[in-house]
């Protein structure tokens, strides 16, 4: 496993180490039979600082909105993670394969790095969820040393709201909360529950919202709006996450509109998202569709509206754009307000995890997906997934665009 260094790396250091990786992954997946093209090498990312795990400290007085040009936190963000299940059969990785080892560089790298867990963390156990149709069920249940494996890749935190959060019922949940709990990463999920830490001497905050039972609900508005509020009174910065909008290939274009899957309400998303900017939160990121959606900037914050799937051993399509693995990169202000970051383009390659991708697929794909989606957008994306602010004096917010 990587160490983090004592002092941040440059560039050409950064690079470097992702060459070493990735070529030392191929080689290790190469003797078990896996070709992994040497197109997956380099990939370009900033170095942050080093993370610090102070525990929470003392309430804050609610943040300033203004601007800050300052970087006091930097953020790393994924979609869905299942590092394999043993229900209904063992689909689990071999024991010498870390699916996370290609890019926990990255994630190392920021002063927190998050992600959404499919699934549950425990050992053993039967499942609660029924299916209505048996052919398209899909239960995930992860030992619960698996929780180290995320920890070593350099996850602070993981969500626990979405469809699978409660396969194996509330005490699924739970085991999976009690699982990290041991790992030492903090989680949100279940209504209540909320991550709340401090670290380099900001008080930091994450809450998970779904459209699912037991989670926080993203679908009551004033529910959506009254939490963050809180958490934007007593915390620096407000981490939002949310598992909403539709599923599938097809649906990588945000509609500006309810979105349902299998006739199940999945949310407004760009609603859901603006209402939780406009009660505090700092970064917004979503996942749910299975591939990666645009990005926006609103009322200087950033959104992301579906980062997709990020390492997904089994059971979740990973061919097309499905098997897009972007870690999304955001510095923050004192205040929270996004001043730049990166979109590290990563593609899953099974029966490896995700692999970094010399050829910025997924930088691409969100670059062009946020020129159609969102047009009037401050955002600048290049195509190695640079991310940059294009007209600062667009920051105020705004109603929700039409898409073309």
């Amino acid at each position: 496993m990587y160490t983090k260094p004592t002092t941040p790396l440059n560039m050409a250091t950064d690079e470097k180490h992702y060459a070493l990786t990735a070529i030392a992954s191929a080689a290790r997946f190469s003797t078990r039979g896996l070709a992994v093209g040497l197109s997956f090498i380099l990939a370009a990312c900033s170095a942050p600082g080093i993370k610090d795990s102070t525990q929470t400290g003392s309430p804050q007085p609610a943040k300033s909105r203004e601007t800050s040009h300052a970087v006091a936190l930097t953020v790393a963000a994924v979609g869905d993670v299942m590092l394999g299940t043993d229900f209904p059969q063992d689909r689990l990785p071999p024991t010498e394969l870390n699916l996370l080892e290609p890019v926990s560089y990255t994630l190392q790298q920021a002063d927190i790095a998050f992600g959404n867990l499919e699934g549950v963390l425990q050992d053993g156990g039967e499942p609660v969820k029924r299916c209505s149709n048996p052919a398209n069920c899909y239960l995930f249940r992860t030992p619960s040393y698996f929780a180290q494996q995320l920890k070593q890749a350099g996850f602070d935190a993981m969500t626990l709201a979405n469809n699978h959060a409660r396969d194996f019922g509330e005490e699924g949940r739970s085991n999976s909360m009690a699982a990290l709990d041991a790992a030492g990463i903090y989680h949100s999920g279940s209504e209540g529950d909320i991550a709340s830490w401090e670290i380099k001497g900001k008080k930091v905050a994450l809450i998970a919202f779904a459209p699912f039972a037991g989670a926080n609900s993203m679908l009551d508005p004033e529910f959506v709006q009254e939490q963050i509020a809180l958490l934007n009174q007593t915390h620096d910065i407000v981490l939002v996450s949310f598992h909403g909008g539709a599923e599938g290939a097809d649906v990588a274009h945000v509609p500006f509109a309810t979105e349902y899957y299998h006739g199940e309400n999945r949310g407004n998303v760009v609603e859901f998202a603006h209402l939780a900017v406009q009660a505090g939160a700092d970064l917004v990121v979503g996942h749910g569709p299975h591939v990666p959606r645009a990005l926006e900037l609103y009322q200087g914050r950033l959104i992301a509206y579906s980062l997709g799937n990020f390492a997904t051993y089994w059971g979740i399509k990973v061919s097309g754009d499905n098997g897009l693995a972007p870690i999304l990169t955001a510095e923050l202000g004192p205040d929270g307000s996004f001043l730049g970051g990166k979109i590290v383009s990563a593609r899953q390659i099974r029966p490896a995890g995700p692999i970094l991708d010399e050829k910025h697929t997924a930088a691409r794909l969100i670059r062009e997906l946020t020129k159609t989606d969102f047009p009037a957008t401050a955002l600048s994306i290049d195509e190695r997934g640079n991310i940059g602010i294009a007209n600062p004096s667009a920051l105020s917010g705004a109603p929700p665009q039409s898409h073309p």
